[in-house]
């Protein structure tokens, strides 16, 4: 199969790193004026092992393709698409954004049935060029059922290498089951600048984390999921104590963070089915005064 990776961060970098030791053919989709920037060969060190996987890197799209993964942040995802010609044939999009707004954009541009909603979770870092990290105990990609057929090969190589990898019925199961653990910890760890131990071990921190669970797991179920409220917490207590969230670490490098695609839906949740989200709001207030400083 023919892959293309939008997006040369962490997540890219793993997936076409898997993919591409596995004997598939793939091709980096990176930023304009950084394709000279990359090694011919992808390599990525996990607890699961390093490998190394050969790489075509282009700054823009001229071919079909079977499968194309989006893996770029949200707030990069307008300008990303540009790199890829209204009229090119791509069979099945699997987009591995945080957040849930961004599924009906693709849709909206590459067709209803060819987008394959997922998500993906684990630390995933890029460390240079090419060169990319997974420090994390796990690594879990979700997929949308309507994917299971199309998307049957490369789940069977995610798992060879050692990714847990599960087709969900339910797409706003899907979507909102990584929301519920990833806002409460992405605001929750940015907003102190602390690792998840640092969180958890501060009184006052905890409970804001615990309450903006509660209220991420609201959302989720005005919003068709079925989510368990206790796991976010069972998650967090079980993770590393330095683990760090993806938006610390943009904040951190000075990087425009995620906010309106991990928090947003929360509040625009809260707002039309009547319910409060004070501890997302404050947490977000927070992280726009670090970000003034």
């Amino acid at each position: 199969m023919k892959h293309g990776i939008l997006g040369a961060g962490g997540v890219g970098g793993v997936i076409g790193s898997i993919l591409g030791d596995a004997g598939e053919e793939v091709i980096l989709i990176v930023r304009p004026g950084t394709a000279n920037h990359f090694p011919p060969e992808l390599s990525l060190n996990s607890k699961y092992g390093h490998i190394t996987a050969r790489t075509t890197v282009v700054e823009a799209l001229h071919e079909p393709l079977d499968v194309l993964w989006i893996a770029v942040k949200a707030t990069q995802l307008d300008s990303a698409l540009r790199e890829i010609p209204d009229d090119t044939k791509v069979s099945t999009v699997v987009p591995l954004l945080n957040g849930v707004d961004h599924v009906q954009v693709l849709r909206d541009r590459f067709g209803h049935d060819e987008v394959v909603p997922a998500t993906i979770a684990g630390e995933m870092e890029r460390t240079a060029p090419g060169k990319y990290v997974h420090p994390s105990p796990f690594l879990r990609m979700n997929l949308a059922a309507s994917g299971r057929e199309r998307l049957a090969r490369p789940v069977e190589q995610f798992k060879r290498f050692g990714m847990e990898c599960n087709f969900i019925d339910n797409e706003q199961t899907l979507l909102w089951s990584k929301m519920v653990f990833l806002a409460p910890f992405a605001l929750s760890s940015t907003a102190a600048d602390k690792p998840v131990g640092g969180v958890l071990s501060d009184p006052s921190r905890k409970k804001l984390l615990e309450d903006c669970i509660a209220e991420a797991c609201e959302a989720a179920r005005a919003n068709g999921a079925e989510v368990h409220s206790e796991l976010p917490m069972k998650l967090l207590s079980s993770s590393p104590p330095e683990m760090r969230s993806s938006m610390q670490k943009d904040v951190a490098a000075g990087r425009a963070p995620e906010l309106d695609a991990i928090a947003g839906p929360i509040l625009r949740s809260a707002e039309a089915h009547g319910f409060h989200a004070n501890a997302t709001q404050r947490l977000v207030a927070e992280i726009k005064r670090r970000l003034k400083t």
